[in-house]
């Protein structure tokens, strides 16, 4: 029985494959917008996107930032006709004038082939310990920062049937964590906009990604780990982040190509991959070879998952009860 259904899935992934499997977007000469460009992931794919030919818009709130980053990325440039624009425009604040700059954007440098939505902040803490004005300003941030420039392109996107949009979650937007309260549910959130938009748009030609990377040596990632405490660390992080810097580059060059590809998931290293099948739920796939992927290894990797989320429980007990230990002495004393 099980064989059975198993010969009926692949040819009904068979039957329905050009329906799912996208062209890839050609980068050379493509207009790519990618928010929060002026450091780190943003910045990184920026390059990616440079080297192999395409023409960038810059958008972040740091005009200096923007400048500098603007330099750095022009000596990846593959021909003359390259340009690098820049703007300075808090995504999250207006949609009025998101709209106007990407409308001046695409005068410049023609219609948005690839928007990238990597603008986005951090707060970790206990759930009492955040202020209320932190889950309002992530939201704001991480999900209206991604909704705005999204909404701005997406009408041209769909009249030339052509283009990707791309949301640079987290793997805390796959699983909830200790200390995440506030940051989580917005990336979370990602993926619910990015599923219901998939579904809109695919028939225009028109692909959207969500990218799951892990903690990433950047700007963002020094800030956050001022806030965060011993079972967060302990749980949640290796002791050392997740790749320099250097590595950094490397490793976000396949998402740059999965982007093209038009895939809906885009994860990294091996602890990526087993989260983007446990979380595959109804999510689009792109390929036979993925959906027979999430099929075969979901038992399995569920399996590892409890393992996972026992170690965790079991850290933060342990936390809890040294915590009320180390009170009570204080009050003996």
């Amino acid at each position: 029985l099980a064989a059975a259904f198993i010969v009926a899935f692949v040819l009904l992934l068979y039957m329905v494959s050009p329906l799912i499997s996208p062209k890839s977007l050609k980068l050379p000469g493509a207009h790519v917008v990618v928010t929060g460009g002026s450091s780190g992931i943003g910045k990184c794919i920026a390059i990616e996107c440079y080297k192999q030919g395409a023409f960038i818009t810059l958008i972040a709130r740091d005009e200096n930032k923007l400048l500098q980053t603007k330099k750095e990325i022009e000596k990846y440039s593959v021909n003359d006709k390259q340009v690098v624009l820049c703007i300075s425009v808090d995504v999250s604040k207006d949609y009025e004038q998101v709209e106007n700059v990407l409308k001046q954007a695409q005068e410049k440098l023609g219609p948005v082939d690839m928007l990238v939505n990597c603008a986005g902040t951090s707060v970790t803490g206990k759930f009492e310990d955040i202020e209320v004005n932190s889950f309002e300003r992530l939201m704001a941030v991480n999900y209206l920062g991604s909704v705005y420039p999204s909404r701005a392109v997406i009408a041209t996107m769909k009249e030339r049937r052509m283009g990707r949009i791309v949301f640079v979650s987290s793997q805390a937007g796959q699983l909830g964590l200790f200390g995440y309260t506030a940051y989580s549910p917005t990336k979370f959130a990602l993926r619910g906009l990015a599923e219901a938009l998939q579904m809109e748009v695919k028939p225009y030609n028109v692909y959207v990604t969500v990218a799951y990377p892990p903690d990433t040596d950047t700007p963002g990632f020094a800030e956050e780990s001022k806030t965060k405490f011993w079972p967060l660390v302990i749980s949640c992080h290796s002791p050392c982040p997740c790749m320099s810097s250097t590595m950094l580059k490397i490793t976000f060059r396949p998402p740059v190509q999965t982007i093209a590809s038009g895939n809906f998931n885009s994860s990294v290293g091996s602890d990526g991959y087993m989260l983007s099948i446990l979380t595959s739920g109804m999510s689009p796939v792109t390929s036979i070879t993925e959906g027979l992927q999430q099929v075969v290894c979901m038992g399995i990797f569920r399996i590892i998952g409890l393992f996972y989320l026992g170690s965790f429980d079991s850290i933060v007990r342990r936390c809890m009860m040294q915590r009320e230990k180390s009170e009570s002495t204080d009050k003996t004393e």
